[in-house]
């Protein structure tokens, strides 16, 4: 025991290192983001499909356009029709290709019964597919 002297133990030393821990947890939750957002931001799935001689490419989806105007004129294709020559017509486009799309427009004032009936004769042609066009409204 010495009386006579305080002896002083020496106080914590200064961190000369850096310490990695908090950075290498940023990095890695970094990295598990840029895992799972990455196949998100491909558009488009990539394929290498075969190739055959023997294949080609199919048409488009083709349509027709089907007009009623206020007055009830009817047009196929822009060029006048009457209700009588509508079914036949459609029939021939249905047994050239069943997938056509018929695109409905009418006048805002044809009642709606008169669409009904022109959508089935449409139907009972064999063109189950009908779309109705309509303008964006104006601003």
């Amino acid at each position: 025991m010495a009386f006579g002297r305080l002896e002083r133990t020496p106080g914590p030393q200064p961190m000369s290192e850096i310490n990695v821990t908090p950075l290498v947890d940023v990095m890695l939750v970094l990295v598990v983001i840029f895992i799972i957002t990455a196949p998100l931001l491909a558009s488009s799935v990539r394929l290498n499909l075969p190739r055959a001689e023997a294949t080609q490419p199919t048409d488009a989806p083709r349509f027709v356009t089907l007009a009623l105007n206020s007055a009830g004129q009817l047009y196929l294709d822009e060029r006048p029709v009457t209700p009588a020559q509508l079914g036949p017509r459609l029939a021939q486009v249905a047994q050239a290709n069943p997938d056509t799309e018929v695109q409905l427009r009418a006048d805002a004032s044809v009642p709606y019964g008169r669409v009904v009936e022109i959508m089935g004769v449409a139907q009972k042609a064999g063109l189950s597919r009908i779309g109705f066009v309509a303008e964006p409204p104006k601003k």
